[in-house]
């Protein structure tokens, strides 16, 4: 290697770890975003879950989710060999000691570091669909499986050479053939539509039908506890994904800065189409609006970031902060308590990004292109769907999902942490815990409809 490629790889090494580090980033702003969205009994457990998440992804994909998304023994183009490279084995340094280069040509453990930290977000987003109500224990158990059956799959599939790639033997070349060992119309997925937000906001959909509603789902107004921590974790998110969209570039080059431009453009546009809308349907734009607006413009551009322009991303931001925020009613017309809006921010806006950018970047290719993304996204959505399913139910028959009614009604955080967000709850924390502490495990039961309700639907 000479002194300019030295120089290059250096740089690119250099932009991968601050990228890799923004990601990681994303996951403790999600859990302000999430955290400041729920109750204020619920808030500390809300944060837990995504600080819960990072603990257990990162454990697994050092583990065995390296290999199974990245290994070279792939298994019918779903998934690779869990054991290849288990525990990084033969992934960071060769037999003389030396740090094995990756194909961007700095080291592999560089582009481990980063993918490890897309896992960790991908698994936290589904937890704003069950705010309040499970176990934090099955929570857990549930991030490592699903991390495991649902994402590591889906990564091999579309990043790692499988089925929903651009490869001779996936599912666009046997639809349109290939050229040179490549689908002649590949599908895009820049960053993550499909193995993020689409199979993430699909668990979440999952999960919210099967786990049920809270106690007061539709009874009571579902208010944000804090808008600020609201609005401060969405800044975060968008500061978060320039490492996620700009470092899937993998080099310091003019695609990462496409990726940055694009971000900012889609995601400037969708808040303010969200804004519009609620100014048209409600009469007053929020500040809750400008948040998940800036998170469905995030998400609507991470397929698509670098397969746009920064015009065309203005056009697909705006329309995708429409669809997400007409998409949050969702949850209303059918009775599912999606707590915190994933399905309508994530799973409507991941669909769009993935589908719409055929639209606006298909050229002479637009209606072969729009029918591969079709196909990508509803495998993705059919693939989580179903594996999401059995691991949800066999969690639900072992370890069960919801805590006791009781518990719910006076509080997630004292009951599975025992801890409160605010001093000013600190009576309530005083009296559970004195129960506790007289042997009486759990809150006394309570004498209402409610409390039958929520156990007919455990």
């Amino acid at each position: 290697m000479n002194a300019i490629e030295t120089t290059s790889a250096s740089g690119n090494a250099g932009w991968m770890l601050i990228s890799a580090s923004l990601v990681l980033l994303m996951t403790p702003a999600l859990a302000l975003f999430y955290g400041g969205m729920s109750g204020r009994r619920s808030a500390l457990n809300m944060m837990m879950m995504s600080f819960g998440t990072l603990g257990v992804v990162s454990v697994v994909y050092i583990l065995w989710g390296w290999s199974m998304s990245y290994g070279t023994r792939s298994l019918g183009g779903v998934v690779a060999d869990p054991l290849e490279f288990f525990g990084l084995r033969d992934s960071v340094v060769d037999g003389a000691g030396n740090y094995i280069a990756g194909a961007s040509g700095y080291a592999n453990i560089i582009d481990v570091a980063f993918q490890l930290t897309f896992a960790v977000i991908s698994t936290a987003i589904i937890s704003g669909a069950l705010a309040g109500r499970v176990k934090f224990g099955t929570w857990l158990m549930f991030a490592g499986l699903w991390a495991t059956f649902v994402y590591f799959p889906l990564a091999h599939m579309v990043w790692g050479g499988g089925l929903l790639s651009h490869a001779e033997n996936s599912i666009a070349s046997w639809m349109f053939g290939t050229t040179d060992g490549e689908a002649t119309v590949a599908p895009i997925d820049f960053a993550g539509g499909t193995v993020v937000h689409i199979s993430a906001g699909t668990a979440a959909l999952v999960l919210a039908v099967m786990v049920g509603k809270r106690y007061d789902f539709l009874t009571t107004p579902q208010r944000p506890h804090n808008l600020p921590f609201v609005m401060l974790g969405a800044a975060l998110l968008w500061f978060g994904w320039f490492g996620f969209n700009g470092g899937s570039a993998f080099a310091a080059d003019g695609l990462a800065g496409l990726a940055w431009v694009n971000t900012t453009a889609a995601t400037a546009a969708a808040m303010l189409a969200w804004l519009g809308v609620e100014k048209l349907r409600d009469g007053r734009p929020t500040s809750l609006g400008a948040a998940s607006g800036v998170v469905a413009g995030l998400v609507s551009i991470t397929p698509a970031a670098a397969a746009l322009t920064p015009v065309t991303s203005l056009a697909l931001g705006a329309i995708g902060g429409v669809l997400a925020c007409l998409g949050v009613g969702l949850k209303y017309r059918f009775g599912y308590d999606d707590s915190l809006d994933v399905v309508g921010v994530h799973l409507v806006a991941g669909l769009w990004g993935t589908i719409g950018l055929a639209l606006f970047a298909g050229g002479g290719q637009t209606l072969r292109l729009l029918v591969v993304q079709v196909v990508i996204a509803l495998f993705a959505m059919v693939y989580a769907g179903i594996i999401t399913t059995i691991l949800g139910l066999a969690l639900k028959a072992t370890m069960g999902w919801r805590i006791e009614p009781e518990s719910e009604f006076e509080g997630i955080d004292i009951h599975e942490h025992r801890e409160t967000a605010y001093d000013d709850a600190g009576g309530e924390q005083r009296a559970v815990t004195a129960r506790v502490g007289s042997g009486q495990n759990q809150a006394q039961p309570l004498q209402s409809e409610q409390s039958a309700e929520m156990r007919s639907n455990r």
